[in-house]
């Protein structure tokens, strides 16, 4: 009987870092009481921040500004945690990873501090518990409605 060759699908997650203090807020979002019915994983919190920050012109500068001023300021040798993305999400971070703002002259960061950057400007910004959390829902849902088209 031949072999039918079948492509292989990217995984829906990739694992990137987070630096501790932002995984720290991440996982109190993660324990926070309002997050419930469904309760979100790392994935799809640390995909929501990207998702908020990224989809933004002014939270984008907001993110370079932390790069520049605050992660670029700690120790380089910080631990880091892992944490898992979501594949769109992880996209978004290569794209800006690629980005002119990210490259010769400028320094450059790698995707780990763009990552806990998006962290670290949603958890600034006003009511962000819950902004992180309605993010979580819209691309769940988003993530959903594909599936279901890809199925047929």
């Amino acid at each position: 009987m031949p072999h039918t060759l079948v492509a292989a699908q990217p995984p829906a997650i990739v694992m990137t870092r987070v630096w501790m203090r932002e995984h720290d807020w991440l996982h109190s979002v993660y324990t926070s009481h309002a997050n419930q019915s469904p309760t979100f994983r790392f994935p799809d919190l640390l995909s929501a921040c990207i998702e908020l920050v990224l989809s933004s012109t002014e939270s984008l500068a907001r993110l370079q500004l932390f790069l520049g001023t605050e992660l670029g300021a700690r120790d380089p040798k910080a631990p880091r945690r892992s944490c898992h993305v979501w594949r769109r999400q992880f996209d978004e971070l290569l794209r800006e990873h690629r980005a002119a703002w990210n490259s010769h002259p400028n320094p450059k960061f790698e995707l780990d501090a763009i990552a806990t950057g998006c962290v670290a400007v949603v958890r600034a910004e006003h009511d962000s518990v819950r902004r992180v959390l309605t993010q979580a829902r819209l691309n769940c849902a988003a993530r959903a409605a594909a599936d279901a088209d890809q199925r047929g």
